[in-house]
């Protein structure tokens, strides 16, 4: 079965592709054109720690949703191409997608994620 990504219970991408290697995390979404819609990466990090997201290389704007080691929201942002910069602390997964997505499915901090990365 592919993986989904569910927020709240509903589907919001079946398009995922994981990122769990420190070459994948540096990498991230740099040189590619665009994405689709129903598209997600998601960093997987050994233990929570503090994080920075940036946008060198990446020609669009994505929409990155922070996640404790629950899968709780603990943090969104939209980061813009080039200049997007943001930090966190204590995050264990890290989403990046479409830019809208957080405004097209209402997503909220505190709330629940859900996706299988065994």
């Amino acid at each position: 079965m592919l993986p989904v990504l569910k927020y709240d219970g509903a589907e919001i991408a079946r398009n995922i592709e994981f990122a769990r290697t420190t070459f994948r995390h540096a990498l991230g979404l740099m040189f590619r054109k665009c994405i689709q819609y129903d598209y997600s990466m998601i960093f997987i990090l050994k233990k929570p720690s503090q994080v920075s997201i940036h946008m060198l290389f990446v020609f669009f704007p994505i929409d990155v949703i922070f996640l404790n080691e629950e899968k709780k929201i603990m943090g969104l942002s939209r980061l813009r191409p080039w200049v997007g910069y943001k930090a966190m602390k204590d995050i264990k997964y890290i989403i990046e997608m479409k830019s809208g997505t957080i405004e097209k499915f209402h997503l909220c901090s505190g709330r629940q994620m859900e996706f299988d990365d065994k």
